[in-house]
């Protein structure tokens, strides 16, 4: 079949063959994200996406309001982000295995629901590109203008979700990844739809040769740009600090049991007085010690007993980071509140005292608390964490950490990784980012394996290195160019020891973040206004 019939086969698609031929396109396109990186799947469903589009708004409008264009390409939108969200995120249904008696019958429920809301946001994209839409490769640039847009608003609007960003397809191999610290990863969800759409779109209309100069002219300009990056020195800078990051794979059943308390506490000190090889060397020459999320199934500021465990099994001048549970009395003058939860990043000096708090902002929706609480909470539903009421949000901006002799660091906990210009809230810059999560929720599936990659874009978004330290997950040593210098694979047991990598000078993303993505849809925007300006005139002229 040639192009020109399959696109004419596409466009003629209608009622459930449409739905589904969009779904299927949808789940396909999640071949582009990791840890697959097979981005030239985008070719094929996004001029898919674009034809079915064709084919919706060639067919004429109704008097119902389900006939109407608009609605026709927001359907066909939808479908198709349902089938990619879903396949996407398919790996969230393994939280509800953890305690399966209490959640497995919401798996369902979760891995539709949050799909079926994701793509609201690109049927919306769908229906806007609808009223500017006409033959030519401009129909693409319509399409790479309004989702991209739509998902800078997946990653702000309700706290925000932005996994999986469409730009990611062009993020791998790493000389790909490096124009994020360019235009950040909404630019190169615009770049992503605009050069992976054309080559078909254009071949179908019968003038390959500018769909795939476009394509193949800026994947190699940014490959070039990359190569040049990575083949950048380093600066040259005193080492820094020593660390010692460690991965116990606690399995999430028993994390949280209390007759596991002991051994996992155990676990975490026995790993952290052994080196890479597993020779024990008390941590001595460790700068700093990293442990993940929650690693203490307690809350250890109330738990006398482990600080004093902590004090003897840290040499003097080693700082310990864990990520920890910590509470705090009821808000005074609230009659019945609960006291308040925390999940936090606690850094611990001489003699285990806590010298800086760091706790969570950016919560997950039914993960870590309940949107909707008060109607929820009392029809007895309540997160996976399984306290009611969920964690309390820390204050808001995001501040850096300082500990003795040790230039500052941002701390992520968990999926906070996965945002976009919100690492660093102030005007200082850190010298590194530390990430500690928990992905041992999601078993071995395509989930701890994504969270890994959106963290070393984030790496690169802002020219610092990033240690990662997972309790079963994938933990690494980022440099500042998101390349994993050390790791350690789901299912491992131990330590990584290394530097600190050297930052590299604020990217231009890092600098002026967002505000180049926002001129890339005003020069878009502008070359598609002046495009239909030039078409009325000439049609008028005709």
């Amino acid at each position: 079949m040639s192009i020109e019939h399959l696109a004419g086969w596409v466009r003629a698609r209608a009622g459930w063959q449409r739905a589904a031929l969009a779904g299927g396109a949808g789940i396909a396109s999640v071949l582009a994200m990791a840890p697959f990186h097979v981005w030239p799947v985008l070719i094929l469903t996004l001029a898919v996406f674009v034809w079915q589009i064709d084919g919706a708004l060639a067919l004429p409008a109704g008097t119902s309001w389900r006939e109407a264009p608009a609605v026709r390409t927001a359907l066909v939108g939808w479908w198709f982000a349902f089938g990619y969200f879903f396949a996407g995120l398919i790996w969230i249904g393994e939280a509800f295995f953890v305690e399966a008696s209490k959640f497995a019958a919401l798996m369902p429920f979760a891995v539709t629901v949050l799909p079926a809301g994701l793509a609201l946001f690109w049927a919306g994209a769908a229906a806007t590109a609808s009223w500017a839409w006409r033959p030519g490769l401009s129909r693409v640039l319509v399409l790479a203008l309004a989702l991209s847009a739509a998902e800078w608003l997946r990653g702000h609007v309700f706290t925000g979700f932005p996994w999986n960003v469409i730009g990611y397809a062009l993020t791998s191999p790493e000389s790909l990844m490096q124009a994020a610290g360019l235009i950040g990863i909404y630019g190169l969800s615009l770049v992503t739809v605009l050069v992976l759409a054309a080559p078909l779109v254009a071949w179908a209309d019968g003038v390959p040769a500018r769909g795939f100069v476009l394509s193949l002219a800026t994947i190699a300009a940014l490959m070039a740009y990359g190569h040049w990056r990575l083949a950048e020195p380093m600066p040259v800078t005193a080492e820094g600090p020593r660390v010692r990051l460690v991965q116990p794979s606690v399995p999430q059943r028993e994390k949280w049991q209390p007759e596991h308390q002991r051994r996992i506490f155990d676990l975490h000190l026995a790993l952290t007085a052994r080196n890479a090889v597993g020779v024990e060397d008390g941590a001595k020459g460790i700068d700093l010690v990293i442990w993940p999320e929650a690693a203490m199934p307690f809350l250890p500021l109330d738990t006398p007993v482990a600080i004093e465990e902590l004090a003897k099994a840290l040499p003097a001048g080693t700082h310990l980071i864990s990520g920890a549970l910590r509470a705090e009395p009821p808000e005074p003058g609230q009659p019945g509140s609960q006291r308040r939860i925390y999940n936090s990043v606690i850094a611990f000096g001489a003699g285990a005292h806590p010298v800086a708090i760091y706790d969570k902002i950016h919560l997950v929706p039914f993960g870590e608390y309940l949107p909707l609480n008060a109607l929820l909470d009392a029809i007895g539903l309540e997160p996976l964490t399984r306290r009611r009421g969920g964690f309390t949000p820390g204050p808001n901006p995001r501040p850096l950490m300082t500990l003795p002799r040790m230039a500052s660091f941002a701390p992520l906990i968990c999926y906070e990784a996965i945002f976009p210009r919100a690492l660093i809230q102030g005007r200082e810059r850190p010298a590194f980012l530390v990430n500690v999560t928990n992905d041992g929720w999601f078993g071995n599936s395509t989930g701890p394996r994504q969270h890994l990659h959106q963290a070393r874009v984030r790496a690169v978004e802002e020219g610092l290195p990033l240690l990662r330290v997972a309790n079963n997950g994938i933990t690494a040593v980022i440099d500042a160019r998101g390349r994993v210098l050390s790791r350690l694979d789901l299912d491992a047991v131990g330590v990584i020891d290394a530097a600190v990598p050297p930052s590299i000078p604020a990217t231009i993303y890092a600098r002026f973040g967002d505000l180049w993505f926002a001129l890339m849809l005003l020069c878009g925007g502008a070359v598609v206004f002046a495009g239909r300006v030039w078409h009325a005139r000439a049609v008028g002229v005709s």
